[in-house]
């Protein structure tokens, strides 16, 4: 199960997310590479059912929970929008990146 969440943009409020994959904290805004959907057809449910990929639940795609890059479906070689997040003392931190997202 992922965390959902909103960030602030440039181009105002957008759905996010982070999930731990292999014991690391990884966070995405929430939309698919291909059509700008979110991925979760049910809140929180970002993997495949292998847990393996995240998955877009609309098309398919799958990506690497590590990087964000799609490896299968309609937008195969794109990525999703990479958070830059820290987990510190059991909390979850978004921090400054180059999408300029501001909490």
């Amino acid at each position: 199960m992922g965390v959902r969440f909103s960030v602030g943009t440039l181009r105002g409020p957008m759905p996010a997310f982070v999930v731990r994959y292999r014991g690391q904290i990884q966070g995405y805004l929430n939309r698919c590479a291909h059509v700008r959907v979110e991925l979760d057809a049910q809140p929180g449910e970002f993997f495949d059912v292998s847990g393996l990929y995240l998955v877009c639940s609309t098309h398919g795609a799958a990506y690497i929970p590590e990087t964000g890059y799609c490896i299968g479906g309609p937008c195969k070689g794109q990525r999703l929008i990479k958070l830059a997040v820290e987990e510190r003392d059991g909390s979850v931190y978004l921090l400054n990146n180059e999408e300029s997202i501001h909490v």
